[in-house]
């Protein structure tokens, strides 16, 4: 069920677009969801998933109708703050959408936190309408990765993420998908360098919710407005940092051979 919202002002926003211009993470990802979009002018969208709602801001930016749904409270609540209406939060696998509802589907980190990721494919059937593509960022399934365990051992484990399962590989997503779902594209993006930062803010960011008492996601790390103002000194520097930081992410160039951990496709329904 959506509830109506006030249109957020513009200084509502701006912390979500400066945060988001200090992660190199959501910055990668919205590139690849960008190279795998349809244009959304002219059609019906949906974007699940989608962390504190910066990612749902950036795309109804590009026009279309958009509607945003996740499944954490918190994260709910952040969405609905920098976008309006027409954000609905989901139980699982199914939603509160029309047959045949929408042009396209984009879902960020999603499927991974929900018990029955199939049925929710046989949902996606449902909402789509024929022809209709779907864009899906999950985590790469990489058993072997030592960072991986390394992140396990200080605490960041799927559990932590809220994870169900620790991720997809290319083939089993085209499983779960099942077969009205044509890949129509995938790539795997953030490599080493860019996880080495990933892991090392999450795990600072951890440290400082747990001192201040602030409540946890069922999402790993979702970082609100109300997070921000708790922990202003950290994120200034956050802010210094940022170059460093990027620095450490540019080595993901220097390893054009290794998979990326995480994983984005784009199937269309036939």
């Amino acid at each position: 069920m959506t509830i109506p919202a006030a249109p957020p002002a513009a200084a509502e926003r701006e912390w979500a677009v400066a945060l988001f211009r200090k992660s190199v993470l959501k910055q990668a990802k919205f590139r690849r969801i960008v190279e795998l979009l349809d244009d959304p002018v002219g059609k019906s969208n949906l974007d699940i998933g989608a962390d504190n709602g910066v990612i749902s801001y950036l795309l109804r930016q590009r026009g279309g109708q958009w509607r945003s749904a996740d499944l954490d409270d918190r994260a709910v609540a952040s969405i609905r703050q920098l976008v309006g209406d027409e954000v609905y939060r989901l139980d699982g696998a199914a939603t509160p959408f029309d047959d045949r509802s929408f042009d396209q589907v984009v879902i960020v980190d999603y499927l991974e936190h929900i018990p029955d990721d199939r049925a929710f494919a046989r949902e996606l059937e449902r909402i789509l309408r024929p022809g209709g593509t779907v864009i899906v960022n999950v985590p790469h399934l990489q058993p072997g990765s030592r960072l991986n365990r390394f992140r396990h051992r200080i605490g960041l484990t799927d559990e932590w993420h809220g994870h169900l399962r620790p991720g997809y590989s290319l083939a089993s997503l085209q499983e779960t998908l099942g077969p009205r779902f044509r890949m129509d594209g995938a790539v795997t993006y953030s490599r080493f360098g860019s996880e080495v930062v990933d892991t090392a803010l999450n795990g600072l960011y951890e440290v400082m919710r747990k001192r201040k008492g602030a409540a946890s996601s069922s999402k790993g790390t979702v970082v609100t407005q109300s997070d921000l103002r708790q922990h202003r000194t950290q994120f200034r520097m956050l802010s210094l940092l940022y170059p460093a930081l990027r620095l450490t992410a540019s080595v993901d160039r220097l390893l054009p051979w290794q998979a990326g951990h995480k994983l984005i496709v784009r199937a269309v329904l036939t």
